[in-house]
């Protein structure tokens, strides 16, 4: 074998398959536990290696050019080789264990994670994890939590983030006070009542603007 026609090394190899997936920098370095400008000085030294241009800047989002997506099923193809070799090295199955710590709001960690985590420990038993029931929004950056779902998109630029479902909301009131104040027929209607509140109230009220329901704090008198 000709070993001077190999010119990069892994982790350059690596950083440039997790900008691909990731589709930009910092969440490559999110991804894989290093700084931005690592990760970026990795890609640069491989596509210098290799005498080829691999991204094209696209808006805020890296793209591939047509070199980087031939290149890519070769990287990925290394990926697995490596996988397989730290499998083979530990002599067993991938062990999945530890603590996770997932946040969530009290409903949903009541309601939707329990037939979930049930299933999870069936099929990873030395997974242990924690439900943070909060309705707050837990930061991940500062480790309060390792996963969390939220009901609005994360502003925090590092974070990797995906949408798992879409849920509906219901107002609900008790029959005593409709017949005291009147049953709302509309969403401007909604503004003449009161509003019980949970979590960050400036937020759900921002989340309900969005969706037409103008509501003002005035009205969350409890909480």
């Amino acid at each position: 074998m000709d070993w001077s026609a190999v010119t990069f090394d892994w982790n350059q190899a690596r950083a440039f398959l997790a900008t691909a997936e990731e589709g930009s920098l910092s969440a490559a370095a999110a991804a894989l536990g290093t700084t931005q400008p690592t990760l970026g000085r990795q890609v640069t030294a491989f596509e210098t290696a290799l005498g080829v241009v691999l991204f094209e800047r696209i808006g805020k989002r890296l793209v591939l050019t047509p070199a980087g997506e031939t290149l890519l099923a070769h990287v990925d193809k290394m990926r697995d080789a490596a996988l397989g070799l730290s499998l083979s090295a530990a002599g067993h199955a991938q062990a999945i264990e530890g603590q996770v710590r997932i946040s969530a709001s009290d409903v949903i960690c009541a309601y939707v994670l329990p037939p979930i985590v049930q299933r999870i420990n069936a099929i990873a038993p030395k997974l242990q994890i924690d439900l943070l029931a909060k309705n707050t929004i837990s930061n991940l950056q500062r480790r309060e939590a390792d996963i969390a779902i939220r009901h609005v998109r994360p502003t925090e630029p590092d974070l990797i983030a995906r949408h798992l479902r879409d849920t509906r909301a219901q107002f609900y009131a008790a029959t005593a006070y409709l017949k005291r104040r009147g049953t709302p027929r509309s969403s401007a209607d909604l503004s003449q009542h009161d509003m019980v509140g949970f979590g960050d109230v400036p937020e759900l009220i921002a989340v309900l603007a969005k969706e037409g329901i103008a509501l003002t704090p005035e009205q969350f008198r409890a909480g």
